[in-house]
């Protein structure tokens, strides 16, 4: 099965629609994406088209009249923790809430003129993770066999707007390489790892490979010509293989490390199913970090509740409250602009935050680094790792 990314348009048949979804394909063909990797879904075709274990946002356009429609669809997204943008048109005072239905009032909205076309379309973007500073790509590979084509597929990437990591073109000098080559592989959304015959006869190959499983990303295999599929076993929970043929690769050269190269369209392919792995991938992490921490907070009496914008909240007995953000890789500031997670932070002003994070094998300067920040900084945004979860929660009941 092909994953894609669900746009989900609902409410009236306006004249912003095609202006919105022309700005979004043109986004989409600048950062160097193919088209379908984008399923625009319409009302009727919902129950035919929308995939509940896929990425999805949804835009609701307004009715000048009031005549709001698609209000079971709406809410069964809203149930399953879609995020949906409601877009309005009107100037006068009350617009917002004559034009969009009562159950999104409590979604940020746009009031859409031909200046916010691109702002909207950012929107969608961001919300599938699209945009560059989060498409993280990892290549793993063996030196002596698969060198040339690991440098032709950073290249690919980089030109398709992907974050790349190639150990010999992005490690700085003076780096150590080995806790800087975890880290990177933690912060990544993808790993492209090039399976040839002899890859796991390598050492660190073979920990790479291990390292995908244990911190659960998602994995595209590149199978070498004439290598045994039934060997291999990822050990990852999102594992995909791609089995290559002699006519893959240019001239049928593909045991050459210094000369061997896919041909272009053996390269689109690769582009496209990185691209499908890491839109299942990304909601696959945060939904398996959201689970550790509930079941953890459960076994230490913590009452804490799954939003349907999948970030976690908890009411304490002192009348404060807890807004827990889970974050894959790094944690960053940009984790708290999710505009649902903004809203939250916007009506509960008093409430502290928490970046939950797996610290798996990211470097101990970061770690450091982010200890103090929260021992120097703004005491209600901090940041929480996996590993202290069970202590923390027992230490500030």
């Amino acid at each position: 099965m092909e994953y894609k990314y669900q746009l989900i348009l609902l409410g009236s048949e306006v004249q912003a629609k095609p202006q919105i979804l022309s700005k979004l394909f043109q986004k989409l063909k600048d950062l160097g994406l193919p088209k379908n990797i984008l399923r625009t879904i319409e009302s009727d075709k919902y129950s035919s088209q929308y995939l509940g274990n896929q990425p999805a946002f949804g835009v609701y356009f307004g009715d000048s009249n009031g005549n709001h429609k698609h209000l079971d669809i709406t809410d069964k997204l809203l149930k399953d923790g879609t995020m949906i943008l409601p877009v309005y048109f009107g100037t006068e005072e009350g617009a917002f809430s004559k034009e969009i239905p009562y159950i999104l009032s409590n979604q940020n909205a746009i009031r859409f003129n031909d200046s916010e076309t691109d702002r909207i379309a950012n929107i969608i973007l961001e919300s599938f993770e699209l945009l560059r500073s989060t498409r993280k790509i990892f290549i793993s590979y063996r030196r002596n066999e698969s060198t040339s084509v690991a440098i032709q597929l950073y290249e690919a990437l980089e030109s398709y707007n992907y974050d790349v990591f190639l150990d010999t073109h992005t490690i700085g000098k003076g780096e150590p390489f080995q806790d800087e080559l975890w880290h990177r592989m933690t912060d990544c959304d993808v790993i492209v790892l090039l399976n040839t015959p002899k890859f796991l006869e390598s050492h660190w190959c073979k920990e790479e490979f291990a390292e995908a499983g244990t911190k659960k990303i998602g994995l595209v295999q590149l199978i070498w010509p004439n290598h045994d599929i039934k060997k291999i076993d990822s050990g990852s929970h999102i594992s995909y293989p791609l089995i290559l043929k002699e006519s893959d690769f240019v001239d049928n050269i593909y045991n050459n490390k210094d000369r061997s190269k896919l041909v272009e369209i053996a390269v689109e392919e690769i582009i496209q199913k990185v691209e499908s792995v890491r839109a299942r991938n990304l909601a696959s992490r945060q939904d398996n970090l959201i689970t550790d921490f509930r079941n953890i907070a459960i076994e230490c009496g913590r009452n804490v509740t799954v939003q349907p914008e999948k970030f976690l909240t908890e009411d304490l007995p002192s009348g404060k409250k807890i807004i827990y953000i889970p974050t894959i890789g790094i944690p960053q500031s940009t984790s708290c602009q999710a505009a649902e997670i903004r809203h939250e932070i916007e009506v509960n002003k008093h409430a502290s935050v928490r970046l939950i994070y797996d610290d798996l094998r990211i470097r101990d300067k970061w770690l450091e680094h982010l200890d103090w920040l929260n021992d120097n900084f703004k005491k209600d945004i901090l940041t929480l790792k996996k590993q202290e979860f069970r202590s923390w929660l027992k230490a500030t009941k």
